[in-house]
């Protein structure tokens, strides 16, 4: 992809160290692209990342995760945004995790991930960890991404009911990080709404943002001290702008025991670039073709072979005689065709749950990418 200066969605960013003194180990980018010189889809990718780790470890996690999966993203052609998304994210566990083993004052660190891709008006979204990307649209609000935490996988085994997690002694205790000992599985899935199944969450990857949609990506800090419809209520009666500002002082005026770091995207109501529709699924358009030209000729066999057996049948045409070169011991005759029948046939993601193993938990910034606090 080409790096522009202008994006086709309006985002607003803020990170904020909180109110526990500690640094500030998130770390967020914003790039925006058109996808080719000749295909001038815009395109605008959001990584959010939130770092664990002492000894300033945890923010040194954030950046390797974000630009990792930035760059990454950056070389690819758009064509397969999922697989090209779930590589990214890999490899950035794979850095991290290289990282802290070579270097003894950044071992055990580790970091979240939360990504959006918008190419077009097609949303894309990857996650490791307890970052959040929610979508507000017709004036509700609903959480995309899963979190990757002791509660959610208790709740989704019955372990504990969901008015428990939020005070819960393992409510920041985090099952999946970029960095941890084992490869990362990003998980793809996009939850629309309750009760959908993995397949289904992952059928809604490719959403289409319609004009006045807002996406929200932040980290545990916002999320742990203020609730869903607080955050709904400030987008609809501010500005972007304002709004992200808003939610900062309110988690801030709660406490801010941990960073906070929150960025929007909106649809424009009067985007109507190319790219609404944009050429995504080459391969799988090239295959569906395959098939249709597929099709298209075993129906024309069928039809040929039926006709001419029927002008058989009726007489219609002569008798066909094949003959072969004769052998010295016999000689082949076939006279007209017999047919004969034959018998048809036909042929159609929750991570283990251990209650007893515990990872880490805990939580930058710039936009579009450079680094917070500004170095000197």
């Amino acid at each position: 992809m080409i790096p522009v200066e202008q994006t086709h969605l309006s985002i607003s960013a803020i990170s904020h160290p909180g109110m526990s003194g500690k640094n500030n180990e998130d770390f967020y980018a914003v790039s925006s692209y058109q996808v080719s010189q000749r295909n001038k889809t815009p395109s605008v990718l959001v990584v959010l990342a939130d770092g664990v780790g002492g000894h300033n470890a945890g923010e040194v996690a954030a950046k390797i995760a974000s630009e990792t999966i930035t760059n990454l993203i950056a070389e690819s052609d758009a064509t397969r945004p999922l697989k090209t998304l779930e590589t990214a994210i890999i490899e950035a566990g794979i850095e991290v995790a290289r990282n802290a083993t070579e270097t003894h004052q950044y071992h055990g660190m580790g970091s979240t991930c939360a990504c959006a891709w918008v190419i077009g008006d097609r949303l894309y979204i990857g996650s490791v960890g307890d970052s959040r990307i929610y979508i507000i649209r017709n004036r509700s609000i609903q959480q995309l991404s899963t979190d990757h935490t002791w509660v959610q996988e208790a709740i989704e085994h019955g372990i504990i009911e969901k008015s428990e997690a939020k005070d819960h002694p393992q409510a920041h205790v985090i099952r999946r990080y970029l960095g941890s000992h084992r490869n990362v599985v990003p998980d793809l899935r996009l939850r629309l709404r309750e009760g959908e199944t993995d397949e289904q969450a992952l059928e809604n990857q490719g959403l289409r943002l319609k004009a006045g949609d807002t996406l929200l990506l932040c980290s545990d800090g916002l999320t742990d001290l203020v609730n869903e419809n607080e955050i709904l209520a400030t987008l609809q009666n501010n500005s972007n702008e304002q709004a992200v500002n808003s939610l900062v002082a309110l988690a801030n005026e709660r406490g801010g025991h941990d960073n906070i770091t929150i960025v929007t995207l909106e649809m424009p109501a009067d985007y109507n670039g190319p790219g609404k529709i944009p050429l995504l699924k080459r391969k799988e358009r090239e295959n569906r073709l395959r098939w249709y030209v597929l099709l298209v000729l075993s129906i024309l066999i069928i039809l040929i072979t039926a006709v001419v057996t029927w002008l058989l049948r009726q007489e219609i045409l002569p008798p066909i005689h094949i003959q072969s070169q004769p052998s010295p011991t016999e000689t082949l005759v076939v006279t007209p065709f017999e047919t004969q029948q034959s018998e048809g046939f036909s042929a159609t993601m929750t991570p283990d749950f251990d209650p007893t193993e515990t990872t880490i938990s805990d939580t930058y910034t710039p936009w579009p990418t450079h680094t917070y606090p500004p170095e000197p």
